[in-house]
């Protein structure tokens, strides 16, 4: 029998899950911007004037639908227990995209002779049109996540993104965290005490929210006595800042510049279609029966339009469905979350926390989804596979590396291309890590799926994907040549670059070799007796 009342709007943990949702969703932003701003020199203005906004608008649709989701389930059921999907900005491939994408081509564009702002402006362009290539494969993906799942191993999918994880948004942000330890170590602590080990916070108050108001009364009580050191920056002054996220076609000038990241933008987007795929079965576990493919299309069509009007990072259903509704939480958490973050792109306030808020503070929550997604990689993945999951952390971590070896204070990428001519023992170890890096995410999922299958003793499908992994190789999808990571035809490049390439994909091609030869062998050779 259904309830003849309409079911509530808010549930006694609703505050929570919006204060937890809220820091989530701040904490990515602060990246997002520090990355840019701090790391890159990228025009403050765009970022927070054009970037900020169409972003924003994203999270602030999605959690609209999923409330509005919410609602009609509860009305079906006639429950007054359903706990809305929650959605916010995906933190691995956000850090990504400002890491590995939006970053390097602002600094391409500026050396291709570009002023900072005309070069800002193209790259804002770039991270729109990739949006908008996400939301299209996102849309059509959400019809065939079954096959998707059915073809590439978990090890496979949840490696990659573990490996995300663990060097991007656990390992770089922890280095932020340090470089203030007095504060973020703090935060930090906290938050492994409450979220992690369970323990409970006065007046049972958020552990997030706990962390994050003792790392800002720390940084504002030590920073101004001196005891930060370099660590502390004055609070800048409230700046009013409005823009509205308007549809518009400015995009389009950005999809050629896209084409050469098409290798990080589409494992971008599919690993959110299994992402969504996922969290749908959690929440339905938990007692709330979403329709996987309306959850998908939603957080597609967010993503769509948040490119259309200037966004730059894609939104993701996240994993914690099952959390917030244990700790009461309904459908007015993503209603509040949707219009404070959607309407703080639009008014300013979020850019004005952002630069209020150093990223010692926020960065603590960053690392905690970190180790999180890490464990879920293994928790969710058969024991047998771990040693899969684990080898396909090996490219993220070149990848990682490379990020802090072409920074130009470092090597600049002249000397890195030098390198490929340096074979006195072999490729120069800066090229072999340069090289392993380029299409990580991809890479990652080839590795995954073929040592998948040597434990599943086939070995002839190990070759197969073996000779998919030369063949991406030979066109810069995977282990490019370029810094940027962008693909060609072989051909097309210097002998320098050309001898790296082949030496890559007649690596792939000779192991898949070995390995059709093995299986005859494994096939004639007699059965063991135990």
């Amino acid at each position: 029998m259904r309830a003849t009342t309409s079911p509530r709007w808010f549930g006694p943990g609703d505050l929570n899950g919006f204060l937890g949702l809220v820091v989530d969703n701040l904490s990515i932003m602060a990246f997002l911007a520090t990355a840019l701003i701090g790391i890159f020199g990228f025009p403050a203005d765009i970022v927070f004037l054009h970037m900020f906004p169409g972003t924003t608008f994203g999270v602030l649709l999605g959690n609209l639908a999923y409330t509005w989701m919410a609602r009609r389930l509860a009305r079906q059921t006639g429950r007054d227990d359903v706990t809305a999907m929650p959605l916010g900005l995906d933190a691995p491939t956000s850090i990504g995209m400002a890491l590995l994408v939006l970053g390097p081509a602002f600094l391409g564009f500026k050396q291709s002779g570009l002023d900072e702002h005309a070069a800002g402006i193209a790259t804002w362009q770039l991270g729109m049109a990739a949006l908008v290539i996400m939301g299209v494969l996102k849309f059509v993906l959400s019809f065939f996540g079954g096959w998707v799942q059915r073809h590439v191993p978990r090890a496979g999918l949840l490696g990659s993104i573990a490996g995300i994880a663990l060097v991007l948004m656990g390992f770089l942000p922890l280095v932020e965290i340090l470089k203030v330890p007095v504060v973020g170590f703090a935060g930090l602590g906290v938050v492994l005490y409450a979220l992690v080990a369970r323990g409970s916070m006065p007046w049972r108050l958020p552990g997030v929210l706990v962390a994050f108001l003792l790392s800002v009364l720390l940084y504002y009580v030590l920073g101004p006595l001196g005891w930060l050191g370099e660590g502390y920056h004055a609070p800048v002054a409230w700046q009013w800042r409005f823009a509205l996220p308007l549809p518009g076609l400015q995009w389009l000038q950005g999809v050629g510049a896209a084409i050469p990241y098409l290798p990080l933008i589409l494992p971008f987007g599919l690993l959110m279609v299994v992402g969504g795929i996922n969290v749908t079965e959690s929440a339905r576990a938990a007692g709330d029966d979403y329709r996987t493919r309306d959850i998908l299309l939603v957080e597609a069509l967010a993503t769509l339009m948040a490119g259309f009007c200037g966004g730059v990072a894609q939104t993701t259903p996240y994993i914690g469905q099952p959390s917030y509704k244990a700790m009461g939480a309904r459908s007015g958490y993503t209603l509040l979350t949707g219009i404070v973050i959607g309407l703080g792109g639009v008014f300013g306030y979020l850019s004005n926390l952002v630069e209020l808020l150093p990223l010692s503070v926020l960065a603590p929550i960053l690392v905690f989804v970190a180790v999180g997604i890490t464990v879920q990689a293994f928790e969710a993945t058969p024991t047998r596979y771990a040693a899969a999951v684990v080898f396909s952390f090996f490219p993220a971590i070149a990848r990682m590396v490379t990020i802090k070896l072409i920074d130009p204070t470092y090597v600049s990428p002249e000397r890195v291309s030098a390198l490929f001519n340096d074979r006195s023992h072999g490729l120069s170890e800066l090229a072999v890590i340069a090289v392993l890096g380029n299409g990580f995410i991809i890479t990652s999922m080839i590795w995954a799926s073929f040592l998948v299958a040597l434990i599943d003793a086939r070995p002839r499908r190990a070759a197969w994907i073996l000779l998919l992994g030369a063949g991406l190789s030979l066109v810069g999808i995977i282990h490019s040549v370029e810094l940027s990571g962008g693909i060609y035809l072989p051909w097309t490049l210097d002998a320098a670059s050309r001898y790296v390439v082949w030496q890559f994909a007649g690596a792939y091609a000779a192991l898949a070799c070995v390995l059709v030869l093995l299986s005859f062998a494994t096939q004639s050779a007699p059965s063991r007796v135990e």
